[in-house]
């Protein structure tokens, strides 16, 4: 019954009501076992199925079927035949992390290549960029996907604490020229050595990246990858000067810009040429690749903008909640706000989900699938 992709679904929130209700009275009922099933109905009611990472549910799968009296798995195979699939999850699990160990240190090695670790400015977050990607595109022949999504995390990370409080207006002006030229660059070129650093990073990782996504497409994808970054260079420009300037913008003038400054362009645009699927040039002008991206930058931007409202305003900074509130010339309330804002997720989420599982349409469906998983 979570599974709805309409605003219009009453039957079923009258389902979820009803069985969410059902199963909350069954577990404070006294003399209730913790049984596996006990323990699958508390994580179902505590966690939204939209919450879930693919790998980390596996892990608690093992260790919930780990258990002699195992109600699920019993009801259709003999106890033997259960330790051996435990016992083949296990071995998977394990030799899976191990893989992911190596990814990891590989990538830890690139960003002390690239300088990256350098910056005084910038949050160093490979581990937390890193984990979004192998638990969720955990399969092991998509090592390069995996690659892809982390490099690109670390790299956008970097950038939007550079235009956010470790670049002047210079340096980010002169950022934005380099990737203008790109090939077209030249060494003195460089405002500052953290220009520098930052660009021969983007520069580096988006040439290598391109090269070996457009082996696998069979076609020349790196303006693709390119141009995903002017795009954020810009937004995230547009943003430094409303802060430099005090602009306030409308909501919708915001949310236009946001889209693209949430920088999930550079990671999940490149990652899908990773994936396995052809992806034509067709298809990434399509409007539902477009409606795709904006939908799941959308719902990102807006849970950023609700959770991080408290931070932000003591720094000084305007997001969606703030600007409902000052646009409403005082008649919103903070709270008021987050609840517009959290209908607009949740309405975001629901459309999004509804392309996915469309069978018909552009988008290839691992494609479709990884927006999903970002989410």
């Amino acid at each position: 019954s979570n599974v709805s992709i309409s605003e219009n679904e009453m039957i079923l929130d009258k389902i979820r009501y009803w069985s969410g209700s059902l199963l909350k009275e069954r577990l404070c009922s006294n003399g209730v076992r913790k049984t596996p099933i006990f323990e699958e109905m508390e994580y179902a009611l505590k966690f939204p199925f939209y919450t879930s990472l693919d790998r980390l549910d596996h892990k608690r799968n093992i260790e919930h079927f780990d258990a002699k009296d195992s109600l699920i798995l019993k009801t259709y195979l003999p106890f033997h035949a259960n330790r051996d699939i435990l016992a083949l999850a296990v071995e998977d699990f394990s030799a899976s992390q191990s893989m992911y160990r190596d990814e990891l240190n590989y990538l830890d090695s690139w960003v002390k290549d690239k300088r990256l670790d350098q910056l005084q400015f910038a949050r160093q977050k490979l581990t937390y960029c890193y984990l979004s990607a192998a638990a969720t595109i955990f399969p092991p022949d998509l090592s390069e996907a995996r690659i892809a999504w982390a490099k690109n995390g670390v790299l956008t990370t970097v950038v939007d604490d550079f235009f956010d409080v470790g670049g002047s207006k210079q340096e980010q002006e002169n950022l934005i020229a380099l990737v203008e030229k790109w090939d077209g660059h030249h060494q003195g070129n460089f405002y500052s050595e953290q220009v520098n650093i930052v660009f021969c990073a983007i520069y580096t990782t988006v040439n290598e990246l391109g090269a070996k996504a457009s082996a696998l497409q069979g076609r020349d994808v790196k303006e693709h990858l390119i141009e995903t970054w002017l795009y954020l260079l810009r937004s995230m420009m547009a943003e430094a000067e409303w802060q430099r300037t005090k602009y306030v913008p409308t909501v919708e003038e915001y949310m236009e810009n946001a889209v693209v400054s949430f920088a999930l362009g550079p990671i999940l645009l490149s990652t899908l040429y990773f994936v396995g699927s052809k992806l034509l040039e067709d298809v990434t002008k399509d409007q539902e690749y477009s409606e795709l991206f904006r939908l799941i930058s959308t719902c990102g931007r807006l849970l950023n903008d609700s959770q991080g409202f408290e931070r932000e305003s003591t720094e000084g900074k305007l997001n969606s909640v703030s600007l409902l509130v000052l646009h409403s010339g005082g008649s919103m309330t903070v709270q008021a706000a987050k609840q517009v804002v959290q209908k607009s997720i949740d309405t975001c989420r629901r459309k999004l989900l509804g392309l996915v599982l469309r069978e018909e349409g552009a988008v290839p469906r691992e494609c479709k699938q990884l927006f999903w998983k970002m989410c």
